[in-house]
């Protein structure tokens, strides 16, 4: 089975939420709700690429994808639905927007004008800051290939725009996912 221009993948492990926590080997939900942002399933797995399609994802790799393709939701009777991804059983629609990195065996790759940069922790400055991260800077962690065309490389020091951070828990690490047009230098 093919689309002509979504790939077609299925929640990573199969679950739509990542709302369990194992405590000495028991499972816990941390979170009843289906509207919680944080704990959507966001890793899905390539069953089929688009019809011509020509780049470097293929069937198994791991894409990174947007809250909503496997939420479900409550229409305006309460009746709970699946959004305008599903396709039928386990099966979702993903257009090229509503990705932003794929995984091939072990390694990400930043997707089309995605970057992920890992915030750092507050330095020391005379300037007092209530934060445990460092405002405006951070690491490139996986960068895209118009930025590295540009001479960013991943493990670089960038600063990036306000509010330009979109937050992202990958292999166990906080990232913030932005457009490479947010990635304002390197210092």
């Amino acid at each position: 089975m093919k689309s002509p221009f979504n790939f077609i993948v299925q929640p990573f492990e199969e679950k739509r939420y990542n709302n369990t926590k194992s405590i000495g080997g028991i499972d816990f939900v941390v979170s009843t709700s289906e509207e919680d942002v944080k704990h959507s399933n966001r890793e899905a797995v390539v069953i089929s690429t688009p019809i011509n399609y020509c780049g470097d994802i293929e069937p198994g790799d791991i894409l990174l994808v947007h809250h909503n393709v496997f939420k479900f939701y409550n229409d305006m009777y309460g009746r709970r639905k699946s959004g305008k991804s599903f396709l039928k059983d386990n099966l979702f629609l993903v257009d090229n927007d509503q990705f932003f990195m794929y995984k091939k065996i072990h390694n990400w790759y930043a997707h089309d004008r995605y970057c992920f940069v890992e915030p750092l922790p507050t330095e020391e400055s005379i300037i007092f800051k209530n934060t445990k991260e460092e405002p405006l800077v951070g690491k490139m962690v996986y960068p895209n290939r118009a930025l590295t065309r540009q001479g960013v490389k991943k493990g670089d020091k960038v600063s990036f725009k306000p509010d330009s951070e979109y937050e992202f828990e990958v292999d166990g690490r906080k990232l913030y996912r932005m457009y490479d047009h947010q990635i304002t230098m390197v210092l």
